[in-house]
C-alpha cells in the first residue's frame, strides 16, 4: 500500500501524533513502529509509516484511510497565510472546521474550510461566501463573530471567533433535559441574537441545538450562518422555491413547503422547537424518516410541553404553543414580542403577548362558528303551506256543492 503523496517526515510525525491523540494506540505501541520506519529508511527501503503501523497490527486499513484523509485536510488548512492550524474541531457535510492561531494578533480562531470536491461547485462556493458576508453584518455578544473570508490556492476559508465549549446538542446528549430556568436563560440569549439579526434583515433558517455554542463563562452564542438569507433577497428566494432548507426536527412548516416569502417567523418556530426539546428532553415531532418528521410538522397537533413535563409552568407551554403555531400569522408578531414573554416568565409573570395571540385565535374560531348559515327551507313551513292549500280546495269544493244543491231544490219547488 504505497503512499508517495504523504510520504515525508512531517506527515509521518503528524500521523503518529494523530494515532495517539485519537486513542487508536498508545505511545509505547507506536514507538516500535517509528523505530522500524527509521531503520527501513536507513537501509534504503523507505516505507510510509502508515504501512508499518498496519503491518504491525497497530492500525487497521480503514483507520489508516480515515487518518490519511484527515491529514490531507489539515495540510490544506495549513496553506492559509497568517494562520497556524493547531487541531481539527470537526467536520460536516459542507465544511471542515479547525482550531488555529492568528499569528499577527496572537489569538485563537476557528477556520471553516470548504472541502476541495465542493470547491469545484459554484453553488456551494457562492453559499460559502454568503455565509461569511452574512455573519460579517452581525455584531452581537450572542452571535459567533466573523473575522475573515478568502481563498488560498484551491481552498476557500472562513475565519471566525473561536468559542471554547460544547454545543447545546452536546449538552442535551449529556443531560437529556434542562430545568425551565436554565432553558429560559439559554433561549433568551438566542432570542436576543435573532432579534439583532432580524433587525439587520437576516433570517438564520437553521436554528437548532447543534448551532448553539455554550461558553465556559455561561454565555450562549448562535453559530453557523450557512443558510442565512436576507429577507429581501428575492433572487435567492426564487432560486430556492419549492426546496426545503433546514433541519427536519426543528424546521418550520413554511420552509418545508419551500415557500418564497420566508421571514423571521421561521426562526421563531425553530427556536420554539429547540425550547421544546430543552424542557421535555425530546423533539416536538419524531418519525422513522426525515419526510415523516416533516409531515408531522405540517399536519400533526403539538403535544404541549407541560403535558410531557408536568413540572413546567403553564406560561412556558403557552409561549411554545404560539412560537410553534403551524400558521405563522398566529405566531409572535416580532422577535421583540417573544423576548417580552420569555423575560416575563423568567420573572414569574404571565406571558401577555402569547395570551393575546391565543385569545385572538379563540375569538377568530368563535366568529367562524357564529356565522349565520345560509337560509334553508325547513319541513315545517312546507307542511303548513300544503295544509293551507288543502283547506282552500276543500272550502271551494264545499261552496260549489252548496250552490248545486240550492239550484236543485229550486228546480224541485216549481209547479
Amino acid at each position: 500500500m504505497p503512499d508517495r503523496k504523504l510520504n515525508d517526515a512531517s506527515v509521518d510525525s503528524e500521523l503518529a501524533r494523530l494515532v495517539v491523540d485519537q486513542k487508536l494506540a498508545t505511545s509505547p505501541e507506536v514507538q516500535p513502529c517509528l523505530e522500524t520506519h527509521a531503520r527501513l529508511s536507513a537501509e534504503g527501503k523507505p516505507t510510509p509509516l502508515g504501512d508499518v503501523l498496519v503491518e504491525a497490527g497497530v492500525l487497521t486499513v480503514g483507520q489508516l484511510t480515515r487518518l490519511r484523509k484527515a491529514l490531507e485536510e489539515t495540510r490544506g488548512a495549513q496553506q492559509i497565510p497568517g494562520y497556524r492550524i493547531e487541531s481539527k474541531l470537526g467536520s460536516g457535510a459542507m465544511a471542515h472546521v479547525f482550531k488555529a492561531r492568528q499569528l499577527r494578533l496572537d489569538r485563537e480562531v476557528a477556520i471553516k474550510i470548504l472541502p476541495r470536491q465542493l470547491s469545484e461547485n459554484a453553488e456551494y462556493v457562492e453559499r460559502f461566501y454568503k455565509e461569511g458576508k452574512a455573519a460579517a453584518k452581525l455584531n452581537h455578544p450572542n452571535i459567533v463573530q466573523a473575522i475573515d473570508v478568502g481563498e488560498a490556492g484551491p481552498y476557500h476559508y472562513f475565519v471566525m471567533e473561536y468559542v471554547e465549549g460544547p454545543t447545546l446538542h452536546d449538552e442535551l446528549e449529556l443531560h437529556k433535559r434542562f430545568s425551565e430556568a436554565e432553558a429560559l436563560r439559554i433561549v433568551i440569549q438566542i432570542a436576543r441574537a435573532l432579534e439583532h439579526a432580524h433587525k439587520q434583515g437576516l433570517i438564520h433558517r437553521d436554528v437548532k441545538p447543534k448551532n448553539i455554542m455554550m461558553t465556559k463563562d455561561g454565555r450562549v452564542k448562535l453559530a453557523d450562518m450557512g443558510l442565512a438569507r436576507a429577507a429581501t433577497d428575492e433572487k435567492a428566494a426564487q432560486a430556492e422555491a419549492g426546496r426545503a432548507f433546514g433541519t427536519p426536527y426543528y424546521i418550520s412548516p413554511e420552509q418545508i413547503r419551500g415557500e418564497v416569502d420566508i421571514d423571521f417567523r421561521a426562526d421563531i418556530y425553530s427556536l420554539g422547537a429547540t425550547l421544546y426539546h430543552l424542557v421535555t428532553g425530546r423533539v416536538p415531532f419524531d418519525g422513522p424518516t426525515p419526510a415523516a418528521v416533516m409531515h408531522k410538522h405540517l399536519k400533526e397537533p403539538l403535544v404541549p410541553p407541560d403535558h410531557i413535563n408536568t413540572s413546567l409552568s403553564a406560561g412556558i407551554g403557552e409561549v411554545v404553543e404560539v412560537m410553534m403555531a403551524k400558521d405563522r400569522d398566529e405566531r409572535y408578531a416580532s422577535t421583540s414580542d417573544l423576548l417580552l414573554d420569555l423575560e416575563a416568565i423568567q420573572a414569574g409573570e404571565p406571558p401577555l403577548q402569547a395570551r393575546r395571540q391565543i385569545d385572538a385565535k379563540v375569538l377568530k374560531g368563535l366568529a367562524t362558528e357564529a356565522e349565520p348559515p345560509e337560509p334553508q327551507e325547513t319541513a315545517a313551513p312546507k307542511l303548513e303551506r300544503n295544509a293551507l292549500a288543502a283547506i282552500v280546495i276543500l272550502v271551494a269544493a264545499l261552496a260549489v256543492s252548496i250552490v248545486v244543491n240550492i239550484l236543485f231544490l229550486v228546480l224541485l219547488a216549481r209547479p
